[in-house]
């Protein structure tokens, strides 16, 4: 959220995250807006000391998630000159070793387990009510940080789509596919790698609200203050009733079933390709894939 002048405590533009308070909201921004907003590991622990330190101040009843720029999140980076796959960071949502300085399924478990996967666990147990507020791209590893949320707020232009199928990959790590939209929608949303509108979005359940463009920030914040006057214990019991409900309908459970089918394709990418475990594909590649299929999708409908 951009267009407004942020608080004396806000964050400066160089840094990945910006953090700001809004009266009982605190706005987190992902800010690498000229690589639309990609998914490094230092804004995964960005973000996370951000969503910290809102649930540690008392005067935020609610948080929201935004991207700067013209897009939400294009997802992990997977090849931007910021990407840190090698680096350290201290784990904060597992217990397990290092990925720093080991090979294979064993480096790419120990990453994905933290940074991907476990992450997002975390961020869905927040006690807080997390709106993400979305416009433009929400691709791949972006719908991980939008369904940790509660509520998805999408601008009209928004669009979603989870295209690593074409890695020869069943899905994104956080894999909430048949919960958040429906076993059927989830199979044509995988199987096509398509782009899809926010009012389809709403339509399968998976968006709260569609508003337009130029409105998104404004809408977003009304139901937030709303949101927030609450009780906030109220606010975090029910939170935790509908999560547990969730998890009693198989979420938690299939999610590491799939998580362990995940790394079988990527192990089985890294054989077959001589160590690539992305198949062949990088960010641009699959763009461009998803376009073409969407366009050619959009033809045949015209026909």
């Amino acid at each position: 959220m951009t267009d407004s002048t942020p608080s004396a405590d806000a964050t400066t533009e160089q840094e990945v995250v910006t953090y700001e308070v809004r009266g009982p909201v605190a706005v987190v921004t992902m800010n690498r807006p000229e690589y639309r907003n990609a998914q490094n590991s230092a804004m995964t622990y960005a973000l996370d000391a951000a969503f910290v330190r809102a649930v540690e101040d008392p005067a935020v009843k609610v948080i929201v998630l935004a991207g700067n720029g013209k897009h939400f999140s294009a997802g992990h980076d997977i090849g931007t000159p910021g990407r840190d796959v090698d680096q350290h960071f201290e784990n904060k949502a597992v217990l397990w070793w290092d990925h720093v300085g080991r090979d294979g399924g064993d480096q790419r478990f120990a990453r994905e387990s933290e940074v991907y996967l476990g992450m997002c666990r975390r961020w869905r147990e927040i006690p807080k009510p997390v709106i993400a507020s979305v416009q433009g791209a929400c691709i791949a590893g972006a719908l991980m940080l939008a369904w940790s949320c509660d509520l998805i707020v999408a601008s009209d232009d928004a669009f979603f789509s989870d295209p690593v199928v074409r890695m020869g990959i069943p899905g994104v790590e956080y894999f909430a596919h048949p919960w958040v939209m429906g076993p059927r929608a989830a199979k044509e949303f995988l199987f096509t790698g398509d782009r899809f509108s926010a009012q389809q979005a709403k339509e399968w359940g998976m968006v709260n609200r569609v508003v337009p463009r130029g409105e998104l920030e404004e809408e977003t914040l009304a139901l937030a203050e709303r949101i927030a006057d609450m009780p906030s214990f109220g606010l975090a019991l029910t939170k935790k009733a509908v999560n547990q409900c969730e998890d009693l309908m198989g979420m938690r459970a299939g999610m590491d079933s799939v998580f362990g089918l995940h790394h079988f394709a990527h192990a089985h990418n890294a054989e077959v390709s001589g160590g690539d475990s992305l198949g062949g594909q990088s960010a641009k590649s699959m763009a461009s894939g998803a376009r073409s299929a969407t366009d050619d999708g959009a033809a045949r409908k015209a026909e």
